[in-house]
């Protein structure tokens, strides 16, 4: 059987154009400004922090970047793809924090989404992981559906990269409508740095051929995905021995969230926040080579925001 390419995969969903009347809000407003390509949210309320301050972060980012129904329309199926590869607890900030999670399935719901799944294919035990991090039972309040992987449904697809030629994905991912890349900030013994563009290590299998060189394997799989909105948790990030971490002492709290359209200035401000040159980062610089964004994101239609 011939392998199967992402165009397509979403082609029979894939509308030409949007009309007016089917055009989300920030789109029909009359004399509206061009759309924003990212946009951060940070806490500036002082020491008393609310309890859901993860949730307003993220709804803050998500409606500073346009709105949720920019990229979900009515009777889609979205595809939340957080980090959830540890079986660990979410103030170790080893995966993504369950309440950005949540948020962003109450905000799909709303801007009209048929169904959300969240999923991810873990390097510990699939339900620990699951459970363990917050995300599945945060997850399920919100609505979503929860899927756990099948190494068996994996099929090669033609992903046309420099090093990935065709590889096994997981065909339920690339089928959905949209797919929302939702990583934690944190550090990586490997890459230096693991955030949006490394997220989509998640939906492949035989990751074994991407350490072989892992700034292009990662641009390849990232081509392939066409990111369209990346969302990134820094509420508290793990600031070493990651990608699993050791205690809470890795752990530095941030409370921000940011949301975007280019995946590279994504990567970008998530490695500045670790206290890296964007530029000295791998994955980033391979992105930028590949066309994938830019790393300059102050550069692009930027909103910063603080929280109170």
């Amino acid at each position: 059987m011939r392998s199967v390419t992402r165009r397509e995969f979403i082609a029979s969903t894939s509308a030409a154009g949007l009309s007016l009347l089917g055009a989300p809000r920030w789109l029909r407003a009359e004399g509206a400004a061009a759309p924003i390509d990212m946009a951060i949210s940070r806490w500036g309320g002082g020491a008393q922090v609310p309890a859901d301050v993860a949730a307003q972060l993220t709804r803050q980012a998500i409606t500073g970047l346009g709105g949720m129904d920019r990229f979900v329309h009515r009777g889609d199926t979205v595809w939340v793809k957080p980090n959830i590869g540890w079986n660990r607890t979410p103030e170790l900030a080893a995966n993504t924090h369950p309440e950005v999670v949540a948020e962003i399935v109450r905000q799909c719901f709303d801007a009209g989404a048929k169904k959300v799944k969240i999923g991810d294919y873990p390097c510990n035990d699939p339900r620990e992981s699951y459970e363990n991090s917050g995300i599945a039972p945060a997850g399920r309040d919100a609505g979503a559906e929860i899927v756990y992987l099948d190494g068996r449904r994996f099929r090669k697809m033609s992903v046309g990269g420099n090093r990935l030629k065709e590889h096994p994905v997981y065909p339920e991912i690339v089928e959905c409508d949209l797919v929302i890349n939702v990583p934690v900030c944190k550090h990586h013994g490997s890459t230096t740095v693991s955030l949006c563009m490394k997220n989509y290590m998640g939906v492949v299998d035989d990751r074994r051929v991407f350490h072989q060189d892992l700034p292009t394997t990662i641009s390849d799989i990232t081509q392939f995905m066409k990111p369209r909105l990346c969302v990134l948790d820094a509420t508290r990030m793990l600031t070493a021995h990651g990608p699993t971490g050791g205690d809470v002492k890795d752990v530095k709290t941030m409370h921000t969230v940011s949301a975007g359209v280019d995946i590279v200035a994504m990567d970008a401000f998530g490695a500045e926040l670790l206290g890296h040159k964007p530029d000295e980062i791998g994955t980033i610089a391979k992105g930028v080579e590949y066309g994938l964004g830019r790393a300059d994101y102050r550069a692009l239609a930027l909103k910063e925001l603080t929280l109170s």
